[in-house]
């Protein structure tokens, strides 16, 4: 199967398998515009040259967000994908809060691979945070978002100027429309 076929094949599956999520934004686009957004920005920092990467990009919500089976995503995309989507998978039984401090403990030791993910999936939410806030996020809550995403950002670094580059420009803008 060529690598176009493989993308094309990993889009569909999120598209279906994320149907009915919405952002949390005013604007409740479909999930599946943060999971192609997500992708787009790994291809772009890459080059395009690793579809691994970028399947995993695409799938990384799978097993956290609709429970897709981690032997599904081995079987159809191979192992190296599913490791990834793997590491990236917060594990839903804990409190919110939990999840999050493990994120900002975690980010330095992940691999690789999942810090560039990690870096365009907390890339996109700011864009969103900026573009679309949720409407019962308060001021403090967003200002709040911003601050842990830049804590989990920091032991991401290294790994890509250019998408570091994008995060940042995110997190200036998400502060940006909320501050007068």
């Amino acid at each position: 199967m060529t690598n176009l076929v493989q993308v094309l094949k990993a889009a569909d599956a999120v598209a279906r398998w994320h149907v009915h999520q919405r952002r949390k934004g005013a604007a409740q686009e479909p999930y599946v515009n943060h999971l192609l957004e997500v992708a787009a920005l790994v291809a772009e920092a890459t080059d395009g040259t690793d579809v691994d990467l970028i399947l995993a990009a695409l799938l990384h919500d799978a097993i956290e967000d609709q429970e897709v089976p981690r032997d599904l995503i081995a079987q159809t995309w191979g192992e190296v994908v599913a490791r990834t989507v793997e590491e990236l998978t917060d594990d839903k039984s804990l409190p919110k809060a939990e999840r999050k401090r493990r994120q900002v403990e975690s980010a330095a030791g992940k691999s690789d691979r999942a810090k560039l993910i990690k870096l365009a999936d907390k890339t996109s939410n700011l864009r969103a945070v900026a573009a679309s806030a949720a409407p019962d996020w308060s001021v403090s809550r967003r200002l709040a978002y911003v601050a842990w995403a830049r804590e989990v950002v920091a032991g991401l670094r290294g790994v890509s100027p250019w998408l570091e580059a994008k995060f940042d420009e995110a997190a200036t803008r998400a502060e940006s429309s909320i501050q007068p």
